[in-house]
């Protein structure tokens, strides 16, 4: 991994730390550790003063800090431009310092879904949620590209999924502006580990990740015996190999070449192909099945009935 920091990984906050802000006194209460990172770390906190919970992060680079905060900011703007929902005007709640062993640490607090690792989610959910949560992501990656920016660490411990699918980017340290070199990354979702084109911030940067989490997420097996090639031997075509391969990854194919390839026109069209795939697996078909215990048909109503609920607030929205 490229990083500019290492310093802040090296926080060790137990929960039950409380955190208070030297110039706005918001004071925070650690519950657990969401992830860590080259240039901070992420902790689930609930504020004091309503309970409510929260991301914080903590960092040692000022510099890398600020341009986390810029990028949260620009979002906020373009959710009021666009007259979002208010969950899209919330990015960023609160910027401050904390003070920690003699030194200011830099902080800053923004908004927490509720729910889980993405991996996790879809171990327990099952397989077919990916549908729900990929579109999900992928508009997250919109806003981003819409406002300049290219996420570039894009990996599944960057992302908790919420009860209907709802996604949550959690650490923006990587977060750089497009044309610039990718200042933070993971091997797996790097463009240029595969040797399939430059660490210059685009959106297809993002798109290629996001393709190699779904392979990731769906075939892990195959993915870690591609990944431990030599770089001379590893390319592009072991990834596409495994889409072609692994029957898991069968529906999203097409749609998973053309992120790896970066043929998308822009991140709308990467969400309406996405989209129109979903609709096209959740359509009825009709066809002759042999018959099935009861309780089966039961769980997996109860199951279909859920994602339905969550494809619907998907495309509502």
């Amino acid at each position: 991994m490229e990083s500019s920091v290492t310093t802040s990984s090296k926080i060790n906050l137990p929960q039950g730390t409380r955190i208070t802000g030297r110039w706005n006194g918001g004071r925070y209460i650690i519950q657990r550790l969401l992830g860590q990172g080259a240039n901070g770390v992420v902790f689930l906190v609930k504020r004091e003063k309503n309970g409510k919970l929260y991301a914080l992060k903590l960092g040692f680079d000022t510099l890398d800090i600020q341009s986390e905060i810029n990028v949260l900011k620009a979002l906020q703007r373009q959710g009021r431009r666009r007259g979002a929902a208010e969950r899209d005007l919330n990015y960023l709640v609160e910027v401050d310092d904390f003070t920690f062993q003699g030194r200011e640490i830099p902080f800053y607090v923004m908004r927490y879904v509720q729910g889980e690792p993405l991996r996790a989610f879809l171990a327990r959910r099952g397989p077919r949620w990916l549908d729900v949560v990929g579109l999900q992501l992928l508009q997250q990656l919109g806003r981003l590209h819409n406002s300049g920016w290219v996420f570039g660490d894009l990996k599944p411990e960057n992302v908790l999924a919420g009860a209907y699918g709802e996604v949550e980017l959690i650490d923006y340290g990587g977060v750089t502006g497009e044309g610039r070199s990718v200042k933070q990354f993971t091997e797996w979702y790097d463009r240029g580990f595969w040797g399939a084109g430059s660490r210059t911030a685009d959106p297809a940067y993002d798109w290629f990740s996001f393709a190699v989490v779904c392979i990731h997420l769906l075939a892990e097996g195959p993915l870690k015996k591609a990944a431990t090639q030599l770089p001379q031997t590893r390319s592009r075509s072991d990834l596409i190999a495994i889409i072609d391969g692994q029957e898991a990854l069968a529906p999203y194919r097409a749609w998973l070449k053309r992120a790896l390839n970066g043929e998308f026109r822009d991140t709308a069209e990467a969400c309406r192909l996405w989209k129109e795939l979903v609709a096209d697996r959740f359509a009825p078909r009709r066809r002759a099945r042999p018959a099935t215990p009861g309780w089966i048909v039961g769980a997996f109503a109860i199951s279909l009935t859920l994602l339905a609920c969550a494809l619907y607030l998907t495309f509502r929205f």
